[in-house]
């Protein structure tokens, strides 16, 4: 109960910090906006040139969209913050996190706290909503847990990435460059059909490292549709175990870090 009111704490001074200049949280939060926004109207852009890509229609591929968006801007909200541990490496901050008697990244992930992208978070979930408004899905029990546990599974996925990601900078600082390619790279693979890809680009990334799960297995899953590539259709329902396995080996990742560190240069 001590560390839940520390960390209590720590959140609310981070409320107050970002909240206290109105005006700036303001014009932050829809700048934070704007990313998954375009994103949107990317895939909005494509489809006017053609009804179909990778043999789905606008309305299917929203759906596609809406929960990799959706998860995306809740992990970038929970954990996205975590990607400046190379700047506390390097700056020493993360000395100053581990002398104290609390868990580290859960002091890291409140040193900052996004709060300015409450927003996104909110337009995600908007783009999820009109999309499964826009289908007609034959509402099942298993669907309807599927589509509650999908984007919390999304969320978890992307978190976890983010947390291996940022804790290359333990061997290595300056690696933040490889991170946002699976990042946010990752997040713009999950957007489109994983169909549109080459079979290379798809094994390595879709299948081998768990991508195809966060949106596209999970959409068709949704919509009753047969994987154009062959998977059976229990595997829309792998997602959160996708994301479990994910999340473990992030947490070992993590441990072995934060084993690893010596202090600023090492």
């Amino acid at each position: 109960m001590g560390e839940l009111r520390a960390f209590a704490a720590l959140g609310a001074a981070q409320w107050r910090s970002a909240t206290s200049y109105r005006a700036s949280f303001l014009v932050e939060m829809l700048g934070n906006a704007g990313a998954t926004v375009f994103d949107v109207l990317t895939v909005l852009v494509l489809f006017q040139a053609t009804p179909e890509v990778g043999g789905f229609r606008l309305r299917e591929a929203m759906l596609i969209v809406g929960l990799s968006a959706a998860g995306f801007a809740l992990a970038d909200l929970t954990v996205g913050n975590v990607d400046r541990l190379k700047t506390y490496v390097r700056a020493g901050t993360l000395d100053a996190v581990l002398v104290r008697p609390l868990p580290a990244l859960p002091q890291l992930l409140l040193m900052d706290l996004p709060v300015r992208k409450l927003l996104r978070v909110l337009f995600g979930f908007t783009v999820l909503g009109l999309a499964v408004a826009a289908n007609p899905i034959d509402w099942t029990p298993g669907r309807v847990l599927l589509m509650v546990i999908t984007p919390i599974a999304a969320a978890v996925f992307f978190g976890s990435i983010f947390v291996v990601s940022a804790s290359l900078a333990f061997w290595w600082v300056d690696s933040g460059e490889i991170g946002a390619a699976f990042t946010y790279g990752g997040r713009d693979f999950t957007s489109y059909p994983i169909s549109v890809y080459g079979s290379w680009f798809r094994n390595v990334f879709a299948y081998g490292l768990g991508f195809g799960f966060v949106a596209y297995q999970p959409a068709l899953a949704l919509l009753g549709r047969a994987d154009p590539l062959g998977l059976p259709a229990w595997a829309g329902f792998l997602s959160p175990l996708v994301a479990l396995c994910a999340a473990a080996i992030a947490a070992g990742v993590w441990r072995t870090g934060i084993r690893h560190y010596r202090s600023t240069g090492s």
